[in-house]
């Protein structure tokens, strides 16, 4: 086993090899991680992914193509239909179950978009920090996709994800970096948010009168304070969901997941149950 935590299994689909984690047995729900420099399934899980799994729960967690250890071919042309496509065909590669899904930021329009070009497979949806729709693009959100590959732009980008800066340390930048700095990884990052970034950010996003055609029950979470994706998104996703609950942190910015862990790996769980 690699001593890297952030290399787990792999399997190829569609011929291309994607890293993944799997944790507990019990029904399937698959986590997608965001699209912040450096990132990876481990990375954005972590502190979740075992937790939920205990609760009865085979959680899934891959690395999105381009992003971790997952293929990022130099010839590919990010897309949401790309990365929609690539998840569908490893959701299928592990299960033939219906799937609960948790996507985090941009993770979360990945699943929204599956919800809605394939509902029969979705039984619930959690959507955290949501960039399902167009909305306004943030100076934070930018500069995140903007990135330049500098440990020091690293650390500030990365406590622009939290509201406590206790959660953000120079050693958790400097792995980040690290990991950002990888061959071709900047090549790929640089390719899926291309400027304007706001259409990069329109592109990803999916049509409102398709959203409220979503059927899965779903539990749409977002901090307060978030810098990142403004709130208000969230709030007009309860709004566009005929099955949507909404639940808001205070004193918590982008990294719900990790700033108020016990609280998400709670809600979320019974949320699945």
């Amino acid at each position: 086993m690699s001593e890297n935590q952030e290399i787990g299994s792999q399997i190829t689909v569609g011929g291309l090899h994607t890293n993944y984690h799997d944790l507990g047995d019990g029904r399937p729900v698959f986590f997608i991680h965001g699209s912040g420099p450096g990132v990876s399934a481990w990375a954005n899980w972590r502190l979740n992914l075992a937790p939920i799994a205990e609760r009865g729960f085979r959680c899934i967690a891959a690395d999105m193509l381009g992003f971790g250890y997952s293929d990022a071919p130099k010839d590919l042309e990010f897309s949401r239909e790309i990365w929609v496509e690539h998840f569908a065909a490893f959701v299928d590669a592990q299960t033939s179950d219906k799937i609960s899904i948790v996507g985090n930021s941009f993770g979360e329009a990945i699943a929204l978009a599956y919800a809605i070009r394939f509902p029969e497979r979705v039984d619930r949806l959690v959507l955290m920090g949501a960039v399902g729709l167009d909305f306004p693009i943030t100076d934070e959100l930018d500069r995140i996709w903007g990135y330049n590959p500098t440990s020091d732009d690293m650390y500030e980008i990365t406590k622009t994800f939290a509201f406590d800066p206790s959660f953000v340390s120079r050693e958790l930048a400097e792995l980040r970096y690290r990991a950002a700095i990888r061959p071709g990884v900047m090549e790929s990052y640089s390719a899926m948010f291309p400027e304007p970034r706001q259409n990069a950010l329109r592109a990803l996003a999916s049509k409102e009168e398709d959203v409220a055609q979503v059927q899965a029950p779903t539990l749409v979470l977002h901090g307060h304070d978030d810098r990142v994706i403004p709130v208000d998104v969230s709030k007009r996703l309860f709004d566009l969901l005929p099955n949507a609950e909404l639940h808001l942190f205070r004193k918590c910015g982008h990294w719900t997941q990790i700033e108020k862990t016990a609280r998400f790996n709670t809600l979320v769980s019974d949320f699945l149950s």
